[in-house]
C-alpha cells in the first residue's frame, strides 16, 4: 500500500468518526450530559489514535500548520496552566479536557480532512440530520410537546427540536442554514439535490421560527444575509441571490404577518412591553454585570476555568435568584473565566482566522471572467461556514452556545475545514514530518488519548454511582452508599460530597438513636466539600445546621456568617440563617432575617413562610408573657 492510498484510507476512517460526532451530539441533547460527553470523548480519542497510526506508517506524511495553529496551541497549553492554578479542581479540569479535546480535533482535521470531497460529505450530513430534527421540531410545536427523548423541557410552547433549550436548537440551525443556502445558490449539485436543499432550508426556516429564540433569528438572519451579500458580489451569482432574497423576504413577511404574529409565543417574546422578554433581558444584564466584575477583579487570568457559575455567589444581585450556568455573554464568560490573558489569545487567533479567510477567498473564489455557471461546491461551502462562523459569534453575545459541546464541535470542524483550505494559498505551512517529529508527534498523542481515556473511565464510574444513588425511592444512608463509591471513583467532586452530607444530615434529623453519629458524619462530608470548593455556602450553611441539631448554637454562627458573606444575596442562605436563630430562639433576629429572604424570594420560598408564622406567633408570646417553644424547636 503506497503513501497515498494510505493516505485515503485513513482520511475515509478519520471522516467517519468526525461524521459520528457531527450526527451524534446534536442527536444526544447537545452532549451537554456526562454519559453523552464521554461517548464524543471516546470519539475524538478514536480521530487522534488513527491520526497517531498514520503518523507512525505513512511514509513521506507532511504536517499542516497555518499561523492560526499557533493561537490554538497557545489556548490549549494556557487552558493546562490555568487548571493547575484553579481554586476548584474538579470543574477546572473537565473545561481543559474540554479544551484539550476541541484543540486535538482541530489540528486531526486539517492534517487528514484535505480533499474537497470531505467538507461536501460533512456538509451535506449536518443538512440531513438539521433537516430530521427541524421536522421534530415542528411536531414538537404542532402537538404542543414538551418531550425531548425521554425527558421533559421546562420550555413550554416553544420547540427544542433534539437539544433541552430552544436556544441551542436556534444556534445549531443558524450554523446550518447559511451552508444550506450556500450549496443551494452556489453549489456545483445536481437538480434533484438542489431541490433537496431548498426544502430543507425551508423546514429549518420553520423550526427556527417556532424556537421563538429572539437572540437565534438575528444571528441567523446575519448568517443568511452574510451568504447573500457574498453572493451579491459575485457577478455570476448576482443574479441568483437576488431572486432568492427578493423570495425570502417576501415568504417571511407573509410568514409573519398572516400567522406568526398572531401566535401567543410570538407575542409574549416580541410584541409584549411589560412581559417576559423584558425579565429575561433584565437578567442577563445582571449576568454580564456579574461578569464584568469578575473579570475587574481578576482582570489578567480570572476566576478560573468554569468558575462563573461557582463564584456568581458573591457577585449576586438581589433580583437574581437562579443559579446562571454561564454568564449568557460568551466573550464576558471568556473574560470572566479565562483574564485578560485568555481573551488575548481568542482575539489574536480571531484576527489570524480573519487574515487567512481574506486570502483563501481569492483561492476558491470562481473566477467570473471564465465561461459557465461559476459554481464551486469548495466555494459554496467557504461562504456558507464563514457566514456560518459569523452567526455564531452574533449570538455569542446574547448566550453560551460556545459552552454547548454539540453547537460548539460543529463550530470547531468549520473552522478546521476552513483553516484546511489555506493549504491552496501557499505550500509555506507544510513541513515533512521527520524522525523527531514523527515521535514526538505520535508521544504527544498517546499522552493525550491516555488522559483522556483514564478519565473518562472515572467519570464514567462517578456517573454510575450517581444514577444509582439519584433514586429517591432508596432509604437515605442507601443512597449515600452509592453517592460514596461515585466519590472513591471522583474524589474531587464537590457536589457529592455536599451530597452526601446533605443524605446523612437528613437521616440525622428524623431522630434516633444514632442521630449525633449521623449528624458528626455529615459535618465531615460538608467539610470536604468545603475543601474541594471554598465558594459554596451550601457547605457552612450544612455544617451549621447540624451544629444546631446538636445545640452548640454558638458554634454554628461562624459557620452561617461565613455563608453570608460567600452568597450574601441567596434567599436560601439568608431564609437559613434565620433558621439559625429560630433554633436558637433569638425569634427577632429570626424575624429579621426571614423577612429579607421573603423580600429576596418572594414566590417559591416554603422555609422562609413557614417559619415567619413560628416567629410571629413567639413573639407574640413573648410580648404577652407567655412561655415559647423550648430551645432547639
Amino acid at each position: 500500500m503506497n503513501g497515498e492510498t494510505m493516505g485515503r484510507f485513513f482520511e475515509a476512517g478519520i471522516l467517519a468518526l468526525v461524521l459520528a460526532i457531527l450526527v451524534f451530539a446534536p442527536l444526544a441533547m447537545g452532549a451537554v450530559g456526562a454519559w453523552e460527553f464521554l461517548v464524543v470523548q471516546a470519539l475524538i480519542a478514536g480521530v487522534m489514535f488513527l491520526w497517531g497510526v498514520r503518523i507512525a506508517v505513512t511514509p513521506g506524511i507532511k504536517l499542516f500548520w497555518p499561523p492560526l495553529c499557533w493561537a490554538v496551541l497557545a489556548f490549549a497549553l494556557y487552558a493546562v496552566a490555568r487548571y493547575l492554578t484553579a481554586d476548584i479542581e474538579y470543574v477546572a479540569r473537565f473545561e481543559m479536557i474540554q479544551t484539550l479535546l476541541y484543540a486535538f480535533l482541530f489540528f486531526a482535521i486539517i492534517n487528514n480532512l484535505v480533499s474537497r470531497e470531505c467538507s461536501q460529505i460533512i456538509s451535506f450530513a449536518l443538512v440531513f440530520l438539521a433537516m430530521g430534527i427541524s421536522c421534530y421540531a415542528i411536531w414538537q410545536y404542532i402537538t404542543h410537546s414538551s418531550r425531548v427523548w425521554n425527558e421533559f423541557s421546562s420550555y413550554a410552547g416553544r420547540a427544542t427540536g433534539t437539544y433541552f433549550s430552544p436556544n441551542n436548537f436556534s444556534c445549531f440551525l443558524e450554523l446550518t442554514m447559511p451552508v444550506t443556502l450556500a450549496f443551494l445558490l452556489a453549489g456545483r449539485i445536481k437538480p434533484l439535490t438542489r431541490l433537496f436543499l431548498c426544502y430543507a432550508f425551508g423546514v429549518m426556516g420553520g423550526a427556527l421560527a417556532v424556537t421563538f429564540s429572539r437572540g437565534g433569528w438575528i444571528a441567523a438572519a446575519v448568517g443568511v444575509i452574510a451568504v447573500l451579500a457574498t453572493l451579491l458580489c459575485h457577478r455570476k451569482h448576482r443574479l441568483t441571490a437576488f431572486i432568492a432574497l427578493v423570495a425570502l423576504s417576501a415568504a417571511l413577511a407573509v410568514f409573519v404577518t398572516h400567522y406568526f404574529s398572531h401566535t401567543i409565543s410570538y407575542i409574549e417574546r416580541v410584541n409584549s412591553i411589560e412581559g417576559a422578554g423584558n425579565v429575561n433581558l433584565e437578567f442577563r444584564s445582571e449576568m454580564w454585570r456579574a461578569a464584568e466584575k469578575m473579570w475587574r477583579d481578576h482582570f489578567w487570568f480570572g476566576v478560573g476555568p468554569a468558575h462563573y457559575d461557582y463564584r456568581f455567589g458573591q457577585y449576586r444581585p438581589e433580583n437574581v435568584q437562579a443559579r446562571p450556568d454561564r454568564a449568557h455573554n460568551d466573550y464576558l464568560n471568556l473574560l470572566a473565566d479565562w483574564g485578560t490573558t485568555g481573551g488575548l489569545i481568542v482575539a489574536m487567533g480571531m484576527l489570524v482566522f480573519g487574515a487567512s479567510l481574506a486570502r483563501t477567498w481569492k483561492a476558491v473564489c470562481p473566477d467570473e471572467r471564465e465561461l459557465g455557471r461559476g459554481t464551486s461546491n469548495r466555494f459554496a461551502f467557504f461562504v456558507g461556514a464563514s457566514a456560518a462562523l459569523l452567526a455564531l459569534a452574533v449570538h455569542s453575545i446574547v448566550d453560551f452556545n460556545l459552552h454547548i459541546p454539540a453547537n460548539a464541535l460543529i463550530g470547531v470542524i468549520f473552522l478546521a475545514l476552513l483553516t484546511g483550505q489555506f493549504r491552496f494559498t501557499t505550500a509555506n505551512y507544510k513541513v515533512e514530518a521527520g524522525v523527531m517529529a514523527r515521535v514526538v508527534s505520535i508521544v504527544i498523542l498517546a499522552v493525550g488519548i491516555g488522559y483522556f481515556g483514564l478519565q473518562g473511565y472515572r467519570r464514567a464510574q462517578e456517573w454510575k454511582w450517581r444514577e444509582q444513588g439519584a433514586n429517591v425511592n432508596l432509604p437515605l444512608l442507601d443512597r449515600a452508599a452509592y453517592l460514596e463509591r461515585a466519590f472513591a471513583a471522583e474524589p474531587k467532586d464537590f457536589q457529592t460530597a455536599y451530597d452526601i452530607g446533605e443524605l446523612y444530615r437528613l437521616q440525622s434529623f428524623q431522630g434516633g438513636e444514632d442521630n449525633e453519629t449521623l449528624a458528626r458524619t455529615a459535618m465531615g462530608w460538608f467539610s470536604r466539600g468545603m475543601t474541594l470548593d471554598p465558594f459554596d455556602a451550601r457547605n457552612e450553611v450544612g455544617y451549621g445546621r447540624c451544629l444546631d441539631w446538636l445545640g452548640r448554637h454558638d458554634d454554628a454562627e461562624s459557620h452561617y456568617r461565613r455563608a453570608e458573606s460567600l452568597d450574601p444575596n441567596d434567599y436560601f442562605t439568608v431564609a437559613m440563617i434565620g433558621w439559625h436563630y429560630v433554633q436558637s430562639g433569638d425569634y427577632p433576629a429570626a424575624r429579621v432575617w426571614l423577612q429579607r429572604s421573603i423580600r429576596l424570594e418572594p414566590d417559591v420560598n416554603p422555609i422562609a413562610y413557614s417559619y415567619w408564622d413560628i416567629v410571629q406567633e413567639q413573639l407574640v408570646r413573648q410580648a404577652s408573657g407567655q412561655p415559647v417553644l423550648p430551645d432547639g424547636y
